[in-house]
């Protein structure tokens, strides 16, 4: 059995998928970028998403945790040995897209928040670092991840539904590409040893109101109701004059009342995928 290095396996996307992928490789996991022996394969999950930040530390930790993470794993990786294979978990925000869709690998990488600058350096890296060690590489630049206790944007969707505090907007007509996180075990096999850049993605893009009366529905609770657009845009602008750090604003209404797809067609076509369909898969 292959030997793999799960670094970020102790996080939200361990927790979703090491039991599977423990069938598959003798895996170590490790929350940080630790190395300690030769692996077969590296899958790098490790690092800082799901928050915004405000102050100037706050940026930094993006940068050491995703940018330097990568160049401190690579450094071990040389002392204990190199890999076959390394498999980034990058993202699909190193596009720098608002909105739009079926975006594809194509795309300008113009992203300029910290998350989107510093996951981009360790693509970079990476592509530099794997091409003179002679290792394979793939990036995934991946959507946003459903599954249990999911973090971040989901999880907040989740929080505000449970306790009755979530509206869709304009119908929650806005679709968004989502992955299973249990798809990133299916993918690792046919990636190791194959590498490139694929965007991995739901075929489907849920819309917020599907995804809404989903998580409704795993709660027993009734599917939120929509309020106009006018309504949402003044409700935004009250938010923003108390504050970026309130939880709705212009930004979050921006978000929820475009849409953002991506196009998994490389993916599928080069390693003959075919991702779980998310809105019959994910449960809370």
């Amino acid at each position: 059995m292959k030997r793999l290095l799960f670094t970020g396996g102790t996080g939200f996307v361990g927790r979703n998928i090491l039991t599977e992928l423990q069938q598959l490789y003798d895996v170590t996991v490790c929350g940080s970028p630790v190395v300690d022996r030769q692996y077969d394969i590296v899958f790098h999950a490790s690092g800082k998403a799901h928050s915004v930040p405000h102050t100037e530390p706050e940026i930094k930790e993006f940068f050491d945790a995703n940018y330097g993470g990568t160049v401190e794993l690579c450094a071990g990786l040389e002392r204990f040995g190199v890999p076959k294979s390394i498999v980034y978990l990058s993202t699909v925000a190193v596009y720098g897209c608002e909105s739009g869709e079926m975006i594809d690998e194509n795309h300008p990488l113009e992203g300029t928040s910290p998350y989107a600058k510093s996951k981009l350096m360790a693509e970079r890296y990476l592509s530099e670092w794997c091409s003179s060690h002679s290792v394979c590489l793939t990036i995934l630049r991946s959507a946003l991840i459903a599954g249990h206790d999911a973090p971040g944007n989901l999880g907040s969707m989740v929080n505000a539904i449970s306790r009755g505090r979530y509206f869709n907007i304009a119908g929650g007509c806005a679709r968004k590409s989502m992955l299973m996180a249990c798809d990133i075990v299916r993918l690792i096999p046919l990636v190791a040893s194959r590498g490139g850049i694929y965007n991995v993605c739901d075929d489907h893009h849920p819309s917020f109101y599907e995804l809404s009366a989903l998580i409704s529905s795993c709660l027993g609770r009734a599917i939120p109701l929509s309020i106009p657009y006018s309504v949402a845009r003044f409700l935004a602008f009250i938010c923003d004059c108390f504050g970026s750090r309130l939880p709705f604003g212009s930004g979050r209404l921006s978000k929820m009342t475009q849409s953002l797809t991506f196009s998994n067609a490389r993916a599928r076509s080069v390693l003959g995928w075919t991702p779980l369909d998310v809105l019959s898969e994910y449960r809370l």
